[in-house]
């Protein structure tokens, strides 16, 4: 599979014209429960669960453009939805979604010739879902 029109939306906005990557990464804390019944091996279970919506924007400053959607974000927590493709949800297109912090906005970046980019990493906060429907 090749990544040609991935689909993101941060607070009911479609980000996806001006989005250059997006990655989402979930993972769990291992916790280590190893005692002397372990017979020398380490024993973990699964403890909290967290997330980061990694994004690349190619920055807009225009009236209604990134720029102004996201500014006025920051320090909340919004919904956002990303998924692989801009078609439809379904079992071969799943959507993940749920809430990140926009904990952090890097409007003016980069050095002489380099097109104006923003990339951030967003910590979700509470679950992140996977619909197919």
């Amino acid at each position: 599979m090749v990544l040609t029109a991935e689909f993101l939306s941060i607070n009911a906005n479609d980000l996806s014209e001006f989005t250059r990557k997006a990655e989402l990464t979930v993972e769990v804390e291992e916790k280590d429960v190893t005692n002397y019944k372990s017979l020398g091996w380490k024993e973990v279970v699964g403890g909290l669960k967290s997330g980061e919506l990694g994004c690349e924007f190619l920055q807009d400053f225009a009236a209604t453009k990134l720029d102004a959607i996201m500014w006025p974000l920051l320090g909340t927590v919004v919904p956002f939805v990303v998924r692989a493709d801009q078609a439809a949800v379904g079992t071969s297109n799943p959507s993940y979604s749920g809430s990140i912090l926009i904990n952090g906005w890097n409007p003016i970046t980069g050095s002489v010739g380099d097109e104006a980019t923003v990339s951030l990493g967003f910590p979700t906060s509470g679950a992140v879902t996977r619909a197919t429907t």
